[in-house]
């Protein structure tokens, strides 16, 4: 027999009562809380519990934030059929200057954080007039991301922070920033084992499928790697150590010293990083990504470009063979291997990639083998997707009028479709975060399926192990969080959460 949460200002018979989302709101409302939970087992229902016990109290305005559009809108429409309270506002950019100041005069506010942080800086509201904040996908807050600012004019107020995550970050430095920056005082987290949550969690059946490029990829993918490996050369050549493995990160951050006091490796080096990225999109992507990428680097002309599209004869050899594969109408073993997947599991699946380019081109092969899909992408440049429409193609998702969408990292944080049956990683993401952030978009109701595309000897292998290491890390971080606070607060009782820190 199901039990519902009974509470003042909460919709009876509307929200089911589990003891574990009870008790981590509780520990919310009594301090600043990150609340650490997996995908799928109800953090929204959690900041309800909270925001109830503040409209209780009737001292001020409520501030509900989420990083895009859609997750906003989803949490509005899940406060207003859960929440017996007519002034529940929805604000994002797309409203004008006059009609924002009038929706931050109600109770509760659902925002995007970067209008809500250019508001604060405009003077339309104060940190004063809410007593409660609530930062949902609160591993953003690190750097100069818009949670970051709005962290900044709640240093010195009295507003219960709450922040809300599947996952910590697997860095210390990073999660450290975010209690910091947010004056936490707790973790409360709560993992698939414990035994409060289990009998409410799903199994993810997870499954690693390795492909082969074709051989017209092996071919490109070795004359794109003579050509890096010459920069490479003539870095060290120049004097620039660099670690015998090959790294893009490694190359980013000796941007700002080469041009300072290296300048005869600049050539080297920024062909070498174009190189690296152009080498990615071939080998996680296809032929179509990695042609369009080069075209948009070229077009941007820059230090080496000439050299490295006219006159390298390896670069300009592999886009000649690229180009041929194409009209041949060759592009990525990972594609029909996506139909075959696709096959083995009835119902919705999620596909994720990480570039534009890379959801055309899944897109347009899946209509073309006669597959129901839509796509969901960000709102920037020509070619995104406005936050109306993001919305609608959702819902059109919901709905079941097409049964696969391919997403960008806008789908990743937060989206609720519980009939996902399969999600499918067609690029490997060499983050903890967004990892979880993915995975977590299926076994809601029932089993999910979980399958990542891994082409073999490319940097979908690096990716893997690069992630299996961070979210083992990500996983302990919690608990060494915890260890730093309660350290924090024996050795300076007088204080409370990162006072002393800070």
């Amino acid at each position: 027999m199901i039990h519902f949460l009974e509470k003042k200002y909460v919709e009876k018979d509307s929200i089911e009562k589990r003891d574990y989302q009870i008790n981590l709101a509780n520990q919310a409302v009594d301090e600043n809380c990150i609340i650490v939970l997996p995908t799928g087992l109800g953090k929204t229902a959690i900041a309800l519990n909270v925001i109830a016990e503040y409209l209780a109290k009737g001292t001020g305005g409520i501030l509900f934030l989420a990083p895009t559009r859609v997750l906003v809108n989803q949490h509005y429409e899940f406060l207003q059929k859960n929440l017996t309270l007519d002034d529940i506002s929805l604000i994002t950019g797309e409203d004008t200057i006059q009609k924002r100041t009038k929706l931050w005069g109600n109770s509760v506010i659902c925002a995007t954080p970067e209008i809500a942080r250019n508001d604060f800086a405009r003077g339309i509201i104060s940190p004063d007039q809410f007593v409660l904040v609530i930062f949902d996908e609160v591993h953003r807050t690190v750097g100069d991301y818009a949670y970051s600012g709005i962290a900044q004019y709640f240093e010195n107020s009295t507003a219960r922070i709450v922040g809300m995550t599947a996952t910590l970050p697997s860095e210390k430095q990073k999660a450290t920033e975010i209690l910091t920056k947010l004056k936490i005082a707790s973790v409360a987290e709560r993992t698939e084992d414990s035994p409060d949550v289990k009998p409410y969690t799903q199994e993810t059946d997870t499954q690693w499928v390795n492909v082969e490029l074709p051989n017209e990829l092996k071919t490109i993918q070795t004359l794109l790697k003579s050509a890096l490996d010459q920069r490479y050369d003539a870095l060290r050549e120049n004097g620039i150590k660099l670690a015998q493995q090959q790294s893009l990160s490694a190359l980013l951050r000796i941007r700002q010293f080469v041009l300072n006091q290296n300048r005869r490796s600049a050539k080297p080096l920024f062909t070498a990083i174009r190189i690296h990225y152009a080498l990615n999109m071939l080998e996680v992507h296809g032929i179509t990504p990695f042609l369009k990428f080069c075209d948009r680097a070229q077009s941007k002309k820059g230090i080496g470009v000439k050299e490295l599209f006219e006159v390298d004869p390896n670069f300009t050899q592999a886009l000649v063979l690229a180009k041929k594969a194409q009209t041949q109408g060759i592009e990525h073993s990972k594609i029909p291997k996506l139909k075959e997947i696709l096959d083995t599991v009835p119902g919705k699946a999620l596909i994720f990639t990480s570039y534009r380019d890379s959801v055309d081109l899944i897109y347009n092969k899946l209509i073309e083998m006669g597959v129901s899909a839509g796509i969901l992408i960000g709102k920037a440049g020509e070619t995104g997707l406005k936050q109306k429409k993001q919305i609608e193609t959702v819902q059109k998702f919901r709905d079941g009028i097409f049964q696969v969408l391919v997403a960008t990292r806008v789908g990743e944080e937060g989206l609720d479709i519980a009939e996902v049956n399969q999600v499918i990683f067609y690029d490997n993401v060499p983050s903890s975060i967004r990892f979880i952030q993915r995975r977590g978009r299926t076994g809601r109701k029932d089993t999910g399926k979980l399958v990542v595309l891994i082409a073999k000897n490319t940097i979908d292998e690096t990716y893997y192990w690069i992630g299996k290491r961070k979210i083992t890390a990500s996983k302990e971080m919690g608990k060494k969080m915890t260890k730093f606070l309660e350290k924090n607060q024996d050795s300076q009782s007088q204080k409370t959460g990162l006072d002393a820190f800070l």
